[in-house]
């Protein structure tokens, strides 16, 4: 797998796919490069970083986006270039370049925009039209309860499509939108409503999860008791299940939205208006909420969904996703603004069955499948049985983001799924980037668990500990110029953005991931810097650990943490989640420790391994080491409003209590 990081960085693998003449010319990177004379990539990428006002100016006009009010300048970086001022003048409301310009398109106004399905099996389409006429409903509804430009209201529901509804009615009226995770909790409900000062908020009955019935309307109530300016709640009738309704407060979506108006005029806001706030968790202290406006996030989802995963009009992709997570709102901005399909599935990927996930591709003959890591290791335990019961003929991609790969299921889905022909777009960046920093490409080959490039636009790099650019070393993640998508602050909390991006080196915007870039200008994504473990001055990332553990047929998940040493400063713990069948017996955890010595070196070989029943998880399927970590150690894991499985943390706990080597 690799080595320690202190020393000289390797991954392993070569290149094990590059694209035809044929995807590379039908490539929509390819054509805006023939638009602008630009000979290949690479001249792409140094173009679009050096001249960054050309850059984005030329992305607006390839996505088409709508103006009420042109800008005077597209970028303006003033005095700050931490707070620059993007489409300086403009008006104009997104809405517009996801919907309207669509509907006046006799081409494209009975082509879909949404296909949908729930776990329980129902099916739904909306043409281009359709959406539009209910957005608009939608939109009057909320202006006929009082709520107008500037409002914040939240999104607490299944992903259905009247999220989708909802999300782009909110931004129709000039409204703020507040995603919620659909499984969190009262009091995660509670803070992020609160810190955006929310005065409506869309929820449903319930949603189906593994063929039971999660009452999120019993959430929404009591969030709501703490919460005396939310004045209104719109209810979705999901699942059927009894629930409460406060008169004045409560309304059912089929009692007031069809009976309005579908004509409704977007808002017109300036460009720089709020958008949407998308809360963060931190280890310590509130979520933070991410500010995005009109012409930042929506301008960036739509160019590396366009560039990265080559969606173009009538393309259907699909991204396993929670509206709460960015790639929710990346999916609906992104595919509207592209004139693509977005397909939204309301249940569990691998319920009643494993074959779920193929499924729905055949089913509804899906172009681009974005999925996690996490789910595919999870999936390779079944077989390929499924994958093969089958037709995934329709997949052009497969893509991933939320967490580092391990090159096994990695090389699993390349080669047993997608049979060797089509690209894993592997995607890394994160709430306040509106998208990527680092992202497969179309148009360039790849190897296991690699990065193409950085995406055009973003001048990353990574930096030693002196600031310097480091490469087959890992290193400091970076960008060292703004982009459209950057977020413009922390809500009402300018300094804690300061502190959490700009402090190390002066107008470097540090992401807190290390990175690596090897011989042939291809990225690889680490970990987070913070997981990184420093053991006698040697720094290891806990994805080189993983990987050699989850090599072994007995692992089929890992987390690895430092905890505190006496003498080295920190050792490893790792704990992992067995395949069936597997048990760990001192037989296995001697051939992991040597796997372990052997690949890592004896110094850096742990002496925690464990067996759990599984990790915290965020929706999305990210690992949260600080909170094994901090459940290990016994102390406060910080926000947990974002886990699926925060029970897990209570076993960790146990575990490390019982552990006779455990240091709390």
């Amino acid at each position: 797998m690799g080595c320690a990081m202190a020393d000289q960085w390797t991954f392993g693998g070569g290149i094990v796919y590059r694209p035809s003449r044929e995807v590379v010319e039908r490539s929509a990177v390819y054509a805006f490069m023939r638009e602008h004379e630009i000979a290949d990539f690479e001249e792409l990428l140094h173009r679009s970083t050096k001249d960054v006002a050309w850059f984005t100016d030329a992305v607006l006009r390839y996505l088409g986006i709508r103006f009420a009010q042109p800008y005077s300048a597209v970028l303006d970086t003033g005095d700050d270039p931490r707070f620059p001022r993007w489409c300086v003048d403009a008006r104009m409301n997104i809405t517009e370049s996801c919907l309207d310009r669509w509907v006046a398109d006799d081409s494209m106004r009975d082509s879909p925009a949404l296909l949908w399905e729930g776990e329980e099996g129902t099916t739904r389409a909306l043409t281009y039209a359709e959406l539009a006429e209910d957005v608009g409903r939608c939109a009057n509804a909320l202006r006929a309860l009082g709520c107008s430009r500037g409002d914040a209201i939240g999104l607490y529901m299944p992903m259905t499509p009247e999220i989708v509804v909802a999300f782009f009615a909110i931004a129709r009226i000039g409204g703020v939108i507040i995603p919620l995770f659909s499984g969190f909790g009262e009091q995660a409900v509670v803070s992020r409503l609160r810190d955006a000062e929310a005065v409506a908020l869309f929820t449903s009955d319930g949603a189906w999860r593994r063929g039971s019935i999660a009452d999120m309307k019993r959430i929404a109530d009591e969030a709501a008791d703490e919460l005396p300016e939310l004045r209104h709640m719109i209810v979705l009738r999901r699942c059927g299940n009894a629930v409460a309704m406060r008169e004045g407060r409560d309304h059912w979506w089929h009692e007031l939205i069809p009976a309005q108006s579908c004509e409704a005029p977007a808002e017109i806001v300036d460009a720089e208006d709020v958008l949407m706030l998308i809360h963060t968790s931190g280890t310590t202290g509130k979520p933070k909420g991410a500010v995005h406006t009109h012409c930042g996030f929506p301008v960036k989802a739509a160019q590396d969904m366009a560039f990265g995963t080559d969606v173009q009009r009538g393309d259907r992709i699909y991204w396993m996703t929670d509206m709460g997570w960015m790639m929710g709102p990346w999916l609906l901005f992104g595919s509207s603004i592209l004139g693509g399909t977005m397909f939204l599935y309301d249940g569990a990927p691998d319920y009643p069955g494993p074959g779920r996930l193929w499924q729905l591709v055949e089913r509804h003959r899906l172009h681009v499948v974005g999925i996690s890591p996490t789910l595919i290791r999870s999936l390779m335990k079944h077989g390929l049985d499924p994958v093969r019961a089958q037709d995934l003929s329709s997949v052009r991609c497969y893509a991933s983001t939320s967490e580092p790969w391990n090159p096994d299921p990695w090389m699993w889905l390349f080669r047993e799924v997608g049979g060797g022909t089509r690209p894993i777009i592997n995607y890394s960046g994160g709430t306040e980037i509106s998208g990527g920093i680092v992202m497969g490409s179309p148009v360039l080959p790849l190897k296991p668990a690699s990065f193409s490039a950085a995406c055009p636009g973003i001048a990353a790099d990574v930096y030693d500990e002196q600031g310097r650019p480091l490469r087959n070393a890992v290193g400091e993640l970076v960008i060292t110029a703004p982009w459209i998508g950057m977020t413009r602050g922390f809500w009402r909390d300018r300094q804690r953005y300061i502190d959490t991006y700009w402090s190390r080196w002066e107008n470097v915007w540090v992401h807190g991931d290390f990175a690596a870039i090897d011989e042939d200008g291809m990225w690889y994504i680490l970990g987070r810097s913070d997981d990184t473990i420093k053991i006698a001055g040697k720094r290891v990332g806990p994805a080189e650990v993983e990987s050699v553990l989850v090599a072994h047929a007995a692992v089929n998940e890992a987390a690895v943490i430092g905890i505190p040493h006496e003498v080295k400063g920190n050792e490893i713990v790792c704990c992992v989640v067995l395949n069936p069948g597997h048990t760990l017996t001192s037989e296995v955890l001697a051939e992991l420790r040597a796997l372990l010595a052997h690949d890592m070196g004896k110094a850096l070989a742990p002496k925690h391994i464990v067996a759990v029943r599984d990790l915290p998880k965020t929706r999305n399927g990210k690992v949260m080491r600080r909170m094994v970590r901090a459940a290990w150690l016994g102390q406060d894991p910080g926000d947990t409003g974002s886990l699926v499985n925060p029970d897990t943390l209570a076993e960790l706990a146990v575990i490390a209590t019982n552990d006779t080597n455990s240091l709390r």
